[in-house]
């Protein structure tokens, strides 16, 4: 059985159309995805949207008795409602780990509604208004909770490019839910996400490609290969392979998200320096990861996070870092604010980069290079240190005339690195005492 169209749940649901198009053989396509999905919801929660409908109705002129009965059914349904919902809520905690998620299944006349609330946010809230991924998971699993059971009992389910929509970490909720479905069904997916490769079971996994003779091929050789079309179509299983590697590492470890390769080198000298001199002693090891600028940060993050653990960010106190500390605040962070830190509000200083808490006797000497067609150059005679580095770089490159090389601040930071760590216990204390305060923040 064959599914690209996985039909995803709509939080209103109006009823009179379901009833007709559960009884049409005309539908194709995405209408009819969602009539498949709606059948398996009301089989799941074992009831009759015919029934639903009919006791939803506003019926005028009913005698006493009726009302009674009418009253008593309608009460019927609440409870059935009810128990229907705290089925669907618990069985789906088996397998949705990204929340711990409450549905609310209630009939309103010809409408019948799914409202959703979890933890942290516990007001409901139609399902429409949550993540795409929550809503796909949803579907697809009531499809396959229920038909794996009955319609689709031994047979072989082919799925098409799923869970794209999904979070990462949601995309392995869906891995486990293939391995719980293949010990009733053989699955076969395609699928160009790394995150949904196996790597447990590397054996299962086959590229796929067209050859230049038009033929589909299935191979099993996962090797990096000079073809670029098994180039492509490998890279995915390869992703997978480097992000299981990297689970393993990250594991034990305390992730700290910095800007760019510069901080990187600079943190890494700092932390190799702190705990050498005994000033610093980690719970656990600290690792800085790239993002490549601040708008790779959010990405980042949500790669190696959990739900309950996101990792440190450390920022520069420039304009750009300012502004995203605000919009990852409002956002990715709004539980965890303090896993932010910028480097300004330490030092007490605005608009600071992390060069500005490095000696500058650390800096000086390969500054000087960048200049020396100038005659008599000595930046330490013309350093500020009320404006910030970097700054008085570049300015004084403007001035002279001088090209900077594209990636100078992090052939900066590889020859400042040596200079850190063979720096005392008593040179450049203040700045000393800020790493330290950096350090002491995320060991905490």
């Amino acid at each position: 059985v064959y599914y690209s169209n996985y039909g995803n749940l709509d939080s209103e649901i109006y009823l009179p159309h379901v009833i007709e198009n559960l009884n049409r053989t005309d539908i194709s396509g995405v209408a009819a995805a969602k009539a498949r999905t709606l059948k398996v919801l009301f089989e799941f929660i074992r009831l009759n949207p015919k029934e639903i409908l009919e006791l939803g109705e506003d019926k005028q002129n009913l005698a006493k008795e009726e009302i009674e009965i009418l009253a008593k059914k309608r009460e019927e349904r609440t409870v059935l409602l009810n128990s229907a919902s705290s089925k669907l809520t618990s069985e789906f905690k088996n397998w949705w780990k990204q929340g711990n998620y409450i549905f609310d299944l209630r009939a309103d006349g010809k409408f019948f509604k799914i409202w959703v609330s979890d933890e942290k946010r516990p007001e409901k809230v139609a399902l429409e208004s949550r993540s795409t991924g929550l809503q796909w998971f949803l579907s697809f699993y009531l499809i396959f909770l229920v038909e794996t059971q009955n319609k689709l009992k031994n047979s072989i389910i082919l799925l098409d490019e799923a869970g794209l929509s999904l979070h990462p970490l949601a995309q392995k909720d869906l891995l486990n839910f293939f391995k719980s479905l293949s010990e009733t069904n053989q699955i076969i997916h395609t699928t160009h996400s790394p995150f949904l490769v196996d790597t447990d079971n590397i054996d299962n996994v086959k590229i796929a490609y067209v050859d230049d003779n038009g033929y589909t091929v299935l191979s099993n050789n996962l090797r990096a290969n000079t073809d670029p079309k098994k180039d492509n179509s490998i890279y995915a299983v390869h992703a997978a392979l480097g992000l299981n590697v990297s689970d393993v590492l990250l594991n034990g470890c305390n992730p700290v998200i910095v800007e760019g390769a510069s901080d990187q080198y600079y943190f890494n000298a700092i932390k190799t320096l702190l705990i050498s001199s005994g000033k610093f002693t980690p719970s656990k090891d600290i690792i800085f990861m790239p993002a490549g600028g601040v708008k790779g940060v959010a990405a980042i993050a949500s790669i190696i996070s959990s739900n309950t653990n996101l990792p440190f960010v450390l920022l520069d106190s420039d304009a750009s870092g300012k502004s995203f500390k605000n919009k990852l605040i409002k956002d990715l962070y709004k539980d965890e604010p303090g896993k932010i830190i910028l480097l300004g509000d330490l030092t007490k200083k605005e608009n600071i980069e992390v060069e500005d808490i490095i000696p500058l006797n650390c800096l000086s000497k390969a500054i000087d290079k960048y200049f020396r067609d100038v005659d008599e150059f000595d930046f330490e005679d013309i350093y500020d240190p009320a404006i910030p580095l970097i700054t008085q770089i570049e300015q004084n490159a403007e001035k002279y005339n001088i090209e900077l090389p594209i990636g100078y601040k992090v052939e900066l930071a590889k020859a400042a690195k040596s200079k850190i760590l063979k720096l005392k216990e008593n040179d450049d204390v203040e700045k000393q005492n800020i790493w330290l305060a950096i350090f002491n923040q995320i060991n905490h």
